[in-house]
């Protein structure tokens, strides 16, 4: 893992050094730095994928991946009121506006704090420099989903779901809940896809246009997977992802999901949720073949995310212990080496790409 750099970098950097209101200016080595040593610090398995990309890729897809991020480490903080979270989130998605404010009230609010995720938040201005360093058709590709995610994230949040340290709070039902995935991850699918347009010296306008109509559905197939995953962190949080009509109808109180008494039913609403996330990944599926296959780099990097989530549901579907507090869902080191060496045979290749999805599904 790269060493942080954050304390170097934040002392190098001027806070206000985000080329706002001037258009695109140009990148800061130290900015570059910072963010190539903050990626595997807040995701390991991001910055593993990452490196699969074209290098003309790799920085703008960091860059963007780093604002989402700081984008849920808002959402996330439990010492945060709703009305706290909202002005944050709003003020970070102002942010990205050529003449925005400087992340300053952010800086304030983590500045203190001590986890990766915090500190990559405490230092939201060297990413917006690095975002505003961008060109401009990059910044427009990026922007407004970014900003459409700050949004909803913000709504759920008024709404007084996903807050922990008030009584045990649930989303309503599947539409919610799909409602809910498109903020933090369709709107993912639909900023990478415009960045993988605009690397395409061959884009064909109809193939692009489909693959947007997919969009959303990768990145909610990939974000359904991770709530199953982390069911038990956030139940321990105070709040669940599962929705509240998939409990009812099986008889198990939300706030019960974990409850040894109610095994059997939880389990079947567990169940019903890998059915949903099968079925997203299905269209992930379809998304991923759809890439062009001149853009073998994009392919791999899109279809390892992919199979890393396959293997996840598909653990979760057998494993009994899903629901035990303790219980830890991961795959193994092994069978991700296995699995990232298995796509780079397998994605120039349609028949390929699904056979190995029907072998890992």
């Amino acid at each position: 893992m790269v060493e942080n750099g954050a304390g170097t970098t934040a002392s190098i950097m001027s806070p206000n050094a985000t080329g706002r209101g001037q258009g695109s200016r140009a990148s800061s080595s130290e900015g570059r730095a910072f963010c190539a040593a903050m990626l595997p610090k807040v995701s390991r398995t991001f910055a593993l994928c990452i490196r699969l990309l074209p290098r003309s890729l790799s920085h703008s897809v960091t860059v963007a991946y780093l604002l989402c991020r700081i984008a849920d480490t808002i959402e996330d903080a439990t010492d945060l009121s709703v009305a706290d979270k909202q002005g944050l989130l709003r003020h970070f998605g102002g942010c990205l506006d050529d003449n925005g404010p400087a992340a300053d009230s952010i800086r304030t609010a983590f500045g203190t704090r001590r986890s990766d995720e915090e500190r990559l938040a405490a230092d939201a201005d060297i990413v917006l420099g690095e975002f505003h360093a961008l060109s401009a058709r990059e910044r427009d590709a990026i922007r407004p989903w970014v900003q459409e995610m700050c949004a909803g994230m913000a709504e759920f949040a008024r709404a007084g779901r996903l807050v922990a340290g008030r009584e045990f709070e649930t989303l309503a039902d599947l539409q919610e809940l799909d409602r809910y995935c498109y903020f933090v991850a369709g709107t993912v699918g639909h900023l990478l896809t415009g960045l993988f347009r605009l690397s395409d010296s061959r884009a064909d306008a109809a193939r692009y246009e489909a693959l947007d109509r997919l969009a959303a559905s990768f990145g909610l197939g990939l974000q359904l997977t991770n709530i199953i995953k982390d069911v038990a962190d956030d139940h321990r949080r105070g709040w669940s992802f599962v929705p509240r009509d998939l409990c009812r109808q099986v008889g198990v109180p939300p706030e019960k999901l974990f409850d040894p008494a109610f095994r059997t039913e939880s389990l079947q609403v567990m169940d019903a949720l890998i059915a949903e996330a099968r079925r997203h990944l299905a269209d992930s599926l379809h998304y991923c073949t759809m890439l062009p296959r001149h853009q073998y780099r994009i392919r791999l990097f899109c279809l390892t995310s992919f199979y890393f989530a396959v293997r996840t549901l598909r653990r979760a579907a057998s494993d009994r212990r899903l629901l035990e507090p303790a219980h830890k869902l991961k795959i193994t080191r092994g069978e991700v080496y296995r699995t990232v060496a298995a796509t780079h045979v397998v994605a120039p290749s349609n028949y390929l790409v699904r056979a190995y999805y029907r072998r890992l599904a």
